[in-house]
C-alpha cells in the first residue's frame, strides 16, 4: 500500500488535537487524523475543522490505528508516555515522529526522553506490557533522534536546560502560541456569549485526589463572592460536584463542550479568569496575550494577558 502525503496526527485529547492544528497552520501542511472516539475529542475536531484547520482524512479509534499509522511515515502523537503508542512505535518504526502536547507532561515527557527521569507517566505505577515495551519504544524513538527525524511541538515553556539536552539527543524544539487558533472566529456560544466576563475554570484536582471535595468548593464560593461569574466545567468533572456548585449564589455553570482554549481563544473583550494550578494556568497565558485579560491561579500572583 502506497504511504500518505501528509502526516497523520495520533490525538487522544482536545489540547491534543489543537497541537495538531496548530502544526498543520505553522507548517503550511495538512494532517490526516487518528482521533481517540470520546465525545469532546469528536465535538473538537468537528469544531476545528469549521474555522478552517488543516486536516485531511479523519478517522475516530479505540486502540491503535493500525491501518492509518501504516499508512504514514509522520507521525504527530498526542501521548509519548501511553502503552499503545509504545507498542505501535517498536513495531512500526515510522521515519518521523512529531510529539505535541499532553497538558503538562509534555514537561516530564522531555525529561523522560533525555534519560532524566524514568520512561514512565508521572504518578503512575507501570506494569505488565506497557513496562515491558518501554525500553523498545525509547531505543526506537532516539534512533530516529540521532537522525535528525525527532521533533517537540509545544506551547510549554520547557527552559534552556532541557531544551539543550534535547538537542544533545537530537531532538528539536519547536515553540508556538496557538496563533492559529487566537486568530479564528469564536463560534457561537464561546467567549463571545459567555454572561459574565468573570470566569471559573473547572477542575480536576477532586477526581485525581488532589483536593478534597469541600475544600474545592470552598475555592469556587470564595470566587464567587467576587463578583458574578460563569464556571466552565472541566470535561472530567462529576454530576454530584456540578450539583453542589449550581447551588452557590452569582455561579452559572456554562457547558460549552470544547476546551478552555477554544471557548476563551479570540475573546473581544478583557476577561478575569479563576483557575487551579493545571496546565491551562499555562496554555491560557499564550491564548489570551494581547487581551488585557486577568488570570489569576490559586496560591500564585495576579497575572495580566498583554
Amino acid at each position: 500500500m502506497p504511504k500518505a502525503d501528509a502526516p497523520v496526527a495520533w490525538v487522544e485529547s482536545p489540547l491534543q488535537m489543537i497541537g495538531a492544528a496548530e502544526w498543520a497552520h505553522a507548517h503550511g501542511q495538512r494532517v490526516d487524523l487518528a482521533g481517540r472516539l470520546a465525545v469532546q475529542v469528536e465535538e473538537t475536531a468537528s469544531e476545528l475543522t469549521t474555522r478552517g484547520a488543516l486536516f485531511g482524512a479523519q478517522a475516530g479509534y479505540y486502540g491503535i490505528p493500525w491501518g492509518m499509522l501504516r499508512r504514514h511515515d509522520h507521525w504527530l502523537v498526542g501521548d509519548g508516555f501511553s502503552g499503545q503508542f509504545r507498542l505501535a512505535v517498536a513495531l512500526l518504526r515510522p521515519r518521523r515522529i512529531t510529539f505535541l502536547d499532553d497538558g503538562m507532561n509534555a514537561v516530564a515527557f522531555a525529561d523522560a526522553l533525555t534519560g532524566a527521569r524514568e520512561y514512565s507517566r508521572p504518578g503512575v505505577a507501570e506494569r505488565g506490557l506497557t513496562r515491558r515495551v518501554a525500553p523498545l519504544a525509547l531505543d526506537a524513538v532516539r534512533l530516529r533522534a540521532a537522525a535528525g527525524a525527532v521533533d517537540v511541538f509545544t506551547a510549554f515553556p520547557l527552559g534552556d536546560e532541557r531544551t539543550r539536552r534535547l538537542s544533545d539527543l537530537g531532538v528539536r524544539e519547536e515553540m508556538h502560541a496557538f496563533e492559529w487558533l487566537r486568530a479564528t472566529r469564536p463560534a457561537p456560544g464561546t467567549a463571545s456569549a459567555l454572561p459574565h466576563d468573570r470566569v471559573i475554570l473547572g477542575s480536576a484536582r477532586v477526581v485525581d485526589g488532589h483536593m478534597s471535595q469541600s475544600e474545592y468548593l470552598g475555592w469556587v464560593r470564595e470566587e464567587a463572592r467576587r463578583g458574578a461569574a460563569c464556571y466552565l466545567p472541566h470535561r472530567r468533572e462529576g454530576d454530584e460536584i456540578l450539583r453542589e456548585i449550581e447551588r452557590i449564589d452569582g455561579v452559572r455553570i456554562v457547558r460549552t463542550g470544547l476546551p478552555i482554549e477554544i471557548v476563551l481563544a479570540g475573546s473581544a473583550r478583557p476577561l478575569e479568569i479563576a483557575t487551579q494550578r493545571s496546565s491551562a494556568a499555562v496554555t491560557l497565558r499564550r491564548v489570551l496575550a494581547g487581551t488585557a485579560s486577568v488570570l489569576r491561579v490559586a496560591g500564585a500572583r495576579r497575572e495580566v494577558a498583554r
